[in-house]
């Protein structure tokens, strides 16, 4: 019996991808995304050097556990106020994508915003899209060699600063700045600024629309989010189809094809490569290049403009769009109602928090004619920019008075520790009591705080 042979086919699990040469396109919307940009970016760069009040403006001060933010300061104690502010977050996301698609992608995504800024960088020294594929496919030649040095050699300095800046979110900035200018930065704080220096690089300048394409978890969960009355960028194939091309002297209705003359542009401009006319997909990152190269074709052609537009499933099919709809009212109800409690509790947070501990090491002292002592520690936490004199007092238990000091000034933005003994006479001693320390402001403020905790006596059963 003669032996058959099968031939084995080999599969990769990478999928080599052409490179993406995005043209550089005009219009209403290019505008907006190129403000964006330079908005966010101008933020993101100028915000470590501002200052307020003496101080770094916004500063997120890691070993003092401290988060400045303008006027406010966000203390450890304050960790409610991050998980308001994701959820927040969160439903903002949810709350826009089911309104108006990928608006967040296209207009103020990390990602996005650096592409827009190397591709900026790209275009000064190698040309729009031709230029780049000729210098691509051309001989390394002096012209392609300088012209490739000069945009790796901006790219890293662009990257670097990146990096630079947000490490000087947490440090302080002219500190960071003068340590690295006389070469004497930390090897943690070099270590940050060439990690997110080399992501903002390898991200925006090399990786692109992979990042998009496979890394980002968002473009997988979108569609979740979607309905038939969110706002997408949709190719209207109705008035599109047949597409083809003709002639400029011929007449919108003297010819059986449809308004799409099948000339790529709304392809070429597309940041991701997809062809938005094959219907919506998830690489779309809704940055509406498409709508404007699609534009301007319609005007030079004198066609009305649409072609490729924002609209709706719903639009398109010839049915009423609904802005209000349950999801968008729940959404709305909820970022209602979360940011209001965020406003309130952070506008209504005390400026002390006082924390109470026993003493471990004895549960009590008999002092004799002076009763029973138990001893404790209380963390005074003082969140204000200025120094604040509390009385204290202790409450819960008859005859209970402080041994010690009961007035105490808590230093600016600092936590201070007070030792505190506490004396009850004999017979009220008996039993595990509930008693209650009250900081009272005597500087003029009416901040009054609250604490309790246990007074032990020699009968408690433990």
């Amino acid at each position: 019996m003669q032996e058959v042979k099968v031939p084995v086919e080999k599969l990769s699990l990478y999928q080599r991808e052409d490179k993406i040469y995005p043209r550089d396109v005009t219009g209403r919307f290019a505008v907006l995304r190129r403000v964006a940009v330079f908005v966010l970016l101008g933020m993101f760069y100028f915000g470590p050097f501002l200052q307020w009040e003496g101080r770094q403006a916004v500063l997120f001060d890691l070993p003092a556990r401290k988060f400045y933010i303008f006027g406010l300061t966000l203390w450890p104690q304050d960790f409610i106020f991050l998980a308001l502010l994701l959820i927040i977050m969160a439903l903002s996301l949810f709350f826009f994508t089911a309104l108006g698609g990928r608006l967040w992608c296209g207009y103020a995504c990390p990602q996005t915003v650096w592409t827009e800024a190397f591709v900026l960088i790209e275009r000064w020294f190698e040309g729009d899209r031709g230029k780049r594929m000729k210098l691509d496919r051309g001989p390394w030649n002096w012209n392609r060699i300088w012209r490739k040095a000069g945009k790796e050699t901006s790219w890293v300095v662009l990257a670097l600063i990146t990096g630079f800046c947000f490490v000087a979110y947490f440090t302080p900035a002219y500190d960071l700045a003068r340590d690295v200018a006389s070469f004497e930065v930390s090897g943690w704080a070099l270590f940050w600024i060439l990690f997110y220096g080399f992501a903002t690089y390898g991200n925006a300048g090399h990786m692109r629309e992979q990042v998009c394409k496979y890394m980002c978890p968002y473009a997988r969960f979108q569609s979740a989010m979607f309905d038939y009355d969110t706002l997408i960028i949709t190719y209207d194939a109705k008035r599109g189809e047949p597409r083809g091309g003709r002639s400029r002297s011929v007449k919108r209705e003297d010819t059986e094809l449809g308004d799409c003359i099948d000339c790529t542009m709304c392809v070429q401009v597309c940041p991701t490569g997809i062809d938005i006319r094959d219907g919506l997909q998830y690489e779309c990152i809704a940055c509406a290049a498409c709508i404007d190269a699609c534009d301007d074709v319609m005007d030079k052609i004198g066609y009305p403009r649409g072609l490729v537009r924002y609209s709706t499933e719903n639009a398109m099919a010839g049915k009423k769009t609904r802005i209000f709809r349950p999801r968008i009212l729940v959404y709305m109800v909820l970022l209602t109602g979360f940011a209001s409690a965020f406003v309130t509790i952070l506008a209504t947070r005390p400026p002390l928090i006082v924390d109470v501990m026993r003493d471990r090491n004895a549960l009590y002292r008999d002092v004799g004619r002076e009763g029973i002592e138990n001893s404790f520690a209380i963390n005074a936490i003082n969140k204000a920019r200025e120094s604040r004199r509390y009385e204290i007092t202790v409450t819960g238990v008859e005859g209970a008075r402080i041994a010690t000091d009961t007035i105490v000034e808590i230093p600016a933005e600092s936590v201070l520790r007070v030792p505190v003994a506490v004396r009850v006479p004999h017979e009220f001693a008996e039993g595990g009591q509930r008693i209650e320390f009250t900081f009272t402001a005597i500087d003029g403020t009416d901040t009054v705080v609250t604490e309790d905790s246990r007074f032990r006596g020699p009968t408690t059963d433990y």
